[in-house]
C-alpha cells in the first residue's frame, strides 16, 4: 500500500508542477480542439470498458489505475489554481472591475459547491468507508473547485496588470484599446513568455456606459506611465 500511496504522490507532484507552469492558456482552446479531445477521452474509456467486460481490464488493475488518472487531474488543477493565485496576489489592487451578482458571487458559489461536493466525496466526514477511489476522486473535485475559484471570466485592471481567465497582461504588453461599440471595449495585447513567441491577441469585455469615463481615464494613465516599457518589447520581439 504504501508503494502506490508514493507513487501517487509522486504522480500528484509532477501533475501539480505542470499546472503551476505558464505553459497552457484556456484562451488556447478552440472547438475543434475541445472535441477531439472529448472524442478521444470517450474512445479511450470505452476500450478500458469492454476490456474489463473481457477479463483484460480486472478490478485490481482498474482500481490503481483510476487513482492514478484522478490524481493526475487533481494534481494539475492544484496547480493551475495555485498558479493563478499568485498572479492574482502579485498584481495589485483593483482599479476596475464591471461588478454584478454574478461576476462577485455566481462563480464562487459554484466553487464552493464543488468544493463541498469533493470533501463529501472523500468520505471523511461521513460515516462510509474511506478508499483510494473516493479519496483520489474527492481530491480531484477540490482542486477542481479551487481552479473555479481562482478564475476570473470578467476582466480585472489592476495597479500591475489586467487579470482575465487565467492570463494576467501586463501594463507594457498592452498594445491598444479602442470601443467596439457603446458597451464593448477591444483590448489588444502581446502574448507569449518569450520575446521571440509575442503575438497579438485581443480580448473585448462589456462596460457599462456609465462607467465609460473612468475605464478611459485608467486606461490612458496606464498607457501613458508603460510607455517606454512598451515601445522596448515591441522593439526587442520585431528584433528578434
Amino acid at each position: 500500500m504504501w508503494i502506490l500511496s508514493t507513487i501517487l504522490l509522486l504522480i500528484f507532484s509532477a501533475s501539480a508542477w505542470i499546472g503551476s507552469r505558464k505553459s497552457f492558456y484556456i484562451d488556447g482552446l478552440t472547438p475543434p480542439l475541445v472535441l477531439n479531445s472529448l472524442l478521444g477521452l470517450l474512445a479511450f474509456f470505452t476500450l478500458l470498458i469492454i476490456a474489463n467486460s473481457f477479463g483484460y481490464f480486472p478490478q485490481s488493475v482498474a482500481a490503481p489505475f483510476m487513482m492514478g488518472i484522478y490524481t493526475i487531474i487533481g494534481g494539475f488543477f492544484f496547480g493551475y489554481a495555485f498558479r493563478l493565485y499568485k498572479e492574482r496576489a502579485g498584481s495589485g489592487t483593483i482599479l476596475y472591475q464591471n461588478r454584478t451578482f454574478w461576476v462577485d458571487h455566481a462563480p464562487n458559489l459554484l466553487a464552493a459547491a464543488i468544493i463541498i461536493f469533493g470533501l463529501y466525496r472523500t468520505s471523511i466526514l461521513i460515516d462510509l468507508p474511506v478508499t483510494g477511489i473516493r479519496i483520489t476522486s474527492g481530491l480531484s473535485l477540490i482542486g477542481f473547485g479551487l481552479f473555479t475559484w481562482t478564475l476570473k471570466p470578467v476582466p480585472e485592471f489592476r495597479t500591475d496588470g489586467v487579470l482575465i481567465l487565467d492570463r494576467r497582461i501586463n501594463w507594457p504588453d498592452v498594445v491598444s484599446w479602442h470601443w467596439q461599440s457603446e458597451e464593448v471595449l477591444a483590448i489588444e495585447f502581446m502574448a507569449g513568455e518569450k520575446s521571440r513567441e509575442k503575438r497579438i491577441k485581443q480580448f473585448t469585455t462589456a462596460v457599462p456606459v456609465s462607467d465609460r469615463k473612468e475605464i478611459e481615464m485608467i486606461l490612458k494613465s496606464k498607457m501613458d506611465e508603460f510607455a517606454e516599457e512598451r515601445r522596448e518589447k515591441m522593439f526587442s520581439s520585431e528584433e528578434d
